[in-house]
């Protein structure tokens, strides 16, 4: 298990829909690295953020294919953790 907290947590994901979740069930966006799974998402959130987590839900999106000319090529893909947290808890992303 990977102890850098800095380097599971890539950045967090500002977007309209992911803060509607936030307002509405507490769930935060980030995205991270490919090789994290769950357990090190969360110990990174927590160390981080100083907040308790509930739960943690991953995602793999895979990479655009993009074109140039005749060649075809895939963008690079990323991960997203969901990370749902305890009530009371609260992160200040803005």
């Amino acid at each position: 298990m990977s102890h850098d907290v800095y380097g599971v947590i890539r950045k967090p994901l500002v977007t309209e829909k992911n803060m509607h979740r936030v307002e509405a069930r507490n769930e935060y966006t980030f995205e991270v690295k490919p090789g994290a799974n769950k357990v090190e998402i969360r110990t990174a959130v927590e160390a981080l953020f100083k907040v308790k987590v509930a739960a943690v839900r991953t995602i793999t999106v895979k990479g655009k294919r993009k074109r140039h000319g005749a060649n075809h090529h895939f963008t690079s893909g990323k991960k997203k953790a969901i990370v749902k947290l305890k009530e009371g808890s609260k992160i200040e992303l803005i």
